[in-house]
């Protein structure tokens, strides 16, 4: 999945109505017949260029394509990861759904060297599985074309999803499939929520500073979306760590905000 939330926004682009997400749609297709889409092959060229910076060591923090100075982390999944690793003799398997090139991999892999073993796999689109194969793959990281073919070579410790469900076009059928498959930990970051009423389906227009795309983006029900867990025991709730996703305004107004979840399948 691509990572669509705005990594970067001038002032400009903060205060124009034009941008961000807006409406209130039944249907996924009315939404989509509204957008402009977006040029794939430009957001992962963006995205490549991006993470070679990094994997070289020539940039310290890439989000949504854009590089930072200054790396952002986010220490509720670094420490959800930690926790999991000492139950575990300092061993940790994750697949990360929708992880791009690596994004929240390098991001987290700092605090994560004094574990015995470490290893990550993402599931993604095809063409960066087959472009992170060939430029990103090492021992700790590997890519997969869907979380089956990833489990087939061992269930993961935890499946991490960082700002991924709500560009599902059918957000609970996934939600309940990944209940069903009874993996020991969920980690969801960065998901979006309504402050009030039931999900609601937006269109999201995305800043030029980003790239030029607009598509559907879901705000979730928060007790809906927890629904979903109900063998799971919720371990932690908490906030964005992006500034700006804490809070955010649809059609101009505030309702709706960014949480996470971690999660432990009860036995």
């Amino acid at each position: 999945m691509i990572k669509k939330f705005f990594s970067k926004k001038s002032n400009n682009e903060r205060s124009d109505p034009g941008y961000g997400w807006s409406g209130r749609y039944m249907y996924w297709e009315d939404v989509k017949s509204l957008t402009d889409g977006y040029d794939a092959n430009l957001i992962l060229n963006r995205t490549y260029q991006s993470m070679l910076e990094i994997r070289d060591g020539h940039a310290v923090y890439e989000r949504d394509s854009v590089l930072f100075e200054k790396k952002e982390y986010p220490f509720a999944l670094i420490s959800s990861l930690l926790y999991i690793a000492t139950k575990n003799d300092l061993k940790l398997k994750v697949i990360d759904f929708g992880g791009s090139l690596g994004t929240t991999y390098y991001q987290t892999r700092d605090f994560l060297t004094s574990l015995k073993s470490l290893e990550w796999h993402i599931v993604e689109q095809e063409s960066y599985v087959e472009l992170g194969k060939k430029e990103f793959e090492n021992k700790q990281l590997k890519f997969y074309k869907t979380i089956e073919e990833s489990i087939a070579d061992g269930l993961p410790d935890i499946i991490i999803l960082s700002s991924v469900v709500q560009y599902l076009e059918k957000p609970h059928e996934f939600l309940s499939y990944l209940a069903s498959l009874r993996i020991a930990y969920l980690l969801f970051d960065r998901t979006a929520f309504v402050c009030d009423g039931p999900d609601r389906l937006t269109l999201q227009r995305v800043p030029p500073s980003i790239y030029d795309a607009s598509y559907p983006a879901w705000f979730f029900n928060e007790a809906k979306f927890l629904s979903h867990f109900n063998e799971y025991e919720l371990q932690a709730q908490f906030a964005s760590y992006v500034i700006g996703e804490q809070n955010m305004l649809i059609d101009g107004q505030l309702a709706g905000y960014d949480s996470g979840f971690f999660f432990k399948k009860m036995i």
